[in-house]
């Protein structure tokens, strides 16, 4: 293993612990506050390192698959962290919100891709199907997000739900990562796709719990201190 090789692994491990831990504290805490948007914002730096060293490994590795996977995993971050600056649904959509969901949607195709091959070539191969999974995935977010732009949703609070949707599928995405590299116990389909089937039962709890206060008369400002910038 060369030194460029084993320095960005080490950055790809450093930065996916502390992504590993940063999410969880900043989804118990009042969203919003100080301590949500400074464990928020670490987990969104870790997270870049982790897709940066991450898509490194991949070239070096000469590995399309991980390359994918990397990019996946910070697309979804990325898509949670925009819906902070559309809180107003009448407002234009940025030209960097295109480019990364114009971006998402060819690699994730490419995800598609890989996986439609990998089943032809090797019957019910497992990485087959989890490229298909997080491809699929990967696209019905990008989809949601095109759909909002083009025709904002007129439920209240939607940019809530979508950065709750995008953070939290982000961080599913590095569980996944690790319980791959860490869990050989497991069946390598259970290895990548447990996060997934726990994770986005959460992702629906939480949602689900702000909809209903909302349902019950309560205002986004009074469930979350909406602000994007210290």
């Amino acid at each position: 293993m060369d030194k460029l090789h084993l320095v960005t692994l080490y950055v790809h491990i450093a930065a996916g612990t502390t992504a590993f831990v940063a999410a969880p504290i900043a989804l118990i805490v009042r969203k919003g506050a100080a301590a949500h948007r400074r464990w928020g914002k670490i987990y969104f730096w870790a997270m870049s390192f982790v897709a940066a060293s991450g898509i490194l490994l991949s070239i070096l590795l000469s590995n399309i698959f991980l390359f994918c996977v990397a990019f996946f995993a910070y697309y979804l971050v990325v898509s949670g962290y925009r819906w902070l600056y559309r809180k107003n649904p009448k407002q234009k959509v940025a030209r960097l919100d295109w480019v990364i969901n114009g971006i998402a949607i060819l690699v994730n195709t490419g995800l598609v891709v890989i996986g439609l091959l990998r089943l032809v070539n090797e019957h019910l191969s497992a990485f087959g199907i989890i490229s298909m999974v997080f491809g699929l995935i990967g696209l019905n977010f990008s989809r949601q997000n095109i759909k909002q732009y083009l025709r904002p949703s007129p439920q209240k609070g939607a940019w809530l739900f979508n950065h709750i949707g995008g953070m939290i599928g982000g961080y599913i995405a590095t569980v996944s990562a690790f319980s791959a590299v860490n869990m050989h116990f497991l069946p390598t389909l259970i290895q990548w796709l447990w996060p997934t089937m726990i994770g986005v039962p959460v992702i629906y709890f939480f949602i689900s719990f702000y909809k209903n206060k909302m349902a019950k008369g309560r205002k986004v400002e009074d469930l979350v201190e909406v602000k994007i910038r210290d």
